[in-house]
């Protein structure tokens, strides 16, 4: 289970950045790939978009494509090394901003200024209070007819399965050499890789009424070599919005079987 202290450790000190987070894009056939064939289908009719927020940019992977789409943009990160790594790779933009945060604060936004808010392949390292204090908050940022996308975990459901992998742990050093965490989860078709335990979707949907936030759709997918749907990618808007129109799910477990054809076709289409 992350805290928001081994977050800030992480990603501010122990992390290189040295390839902005691209390295972790190699399995969908590159970043470029990955955005075009896999992120912007599913996010397109929100965009582009008079204002952005982007929660924990990173290296600013996806931020490169998000400036293109928006009059104004923000960009909110806990680590301030990843604030100073975006401020200089987008100097010559403008209408940028980047700003640190606590982890959990959203502070820096103002009130009823977001149009579109984003982050994909970060909040599936904060537990169900990161996700509950951001749309807390998120439910007075947003415009009337804002709209927010965003990627979290869903390792939570498969209390059991966490428990036996939680008991690997306490088995002899000897033991552990031998059923090791990987081949524990391949056998119980998890993929755990530092995401939030205590995370659900359906707890990202309950904590969207709570605020006055509408989830208005959900995936749930697989991720890395998982078999169950460890993942979830939940879009979200204001009540009465124009997008609070319906409340469909769909569990994709041919996620990750997908980024193979990603691989492909990103060697006929992508730099």
């Amino acid at each position: 289970m992350p805290s928001i202290a081994e977050n800030l450790k992480t990603w501010n000190e122990l992390y290189s950045w040295v390839g902005d987070g691209e390295e972790w894009s190699a399995d969908f056939g590159g970043t470029e790939a990955l955005w075009w064939f896999v992120i912007y289908p599913r996010i397109h009719r929100y965009l582009p978009a008079c204002s952005v927020l982007e929660i924990a940019p990173g290296g600013g992977r996806w931020t490169q494509f998000l400036r293109t789409k928006c009059q104004s943009y923000l960009g909110v990160d806990l680590s301030a090394r990843c604030v100073e790594r975006c401020k200089a790779r987008f100097a010559s933009d403008t209408h940028m901003k980047f700003c640190v945060n606590d982890g959990m604060s959203l502070e820096v936004v103002p009130n009823d200024s977001i149009d579109f808010v984003f982050s994909f392949e970060a909040m599936v390292h904060v537990e169900k209070d990161v996700i509950e204090a951001y749309l807390t908050q998120l439910a007075k940022k947003l415009k009337p007819d804002g709209v927010g996308v965003i990627h979290h975990s869903n390792l939570g459901a498969y209390p059991g399965r966490l428990k036996v992998l939680e008991y690997q742990s306490r088995l002899p050093s000897a033991v552990r050499r031998i059923v090791t965490v990987g081949k524990v989860e391949y056998l119980l078709g998890l993929h755990t890789g530092w995401w939030a335990t205590s995370m659900t979707s359906a707890l990202f949907k309950k904590y969207c009424e709570q605020a006055g936030l509408k989830c208005i759709s959900q995936e749930f997918i697989n991720w890395a070599r998982s078999r169950c749907l460890v993942g979830g990618i939940s879009v979200f808007t204001k009540e009465n919005s124009r997008w609070d129109v319906k409340s469909p799910r769909l569990e994709n477990s041919q996620y990750m079987k997908n980024a193979g054809l990603n691989v492909r076709l990103a060697r006929l289409y992508c730099d």
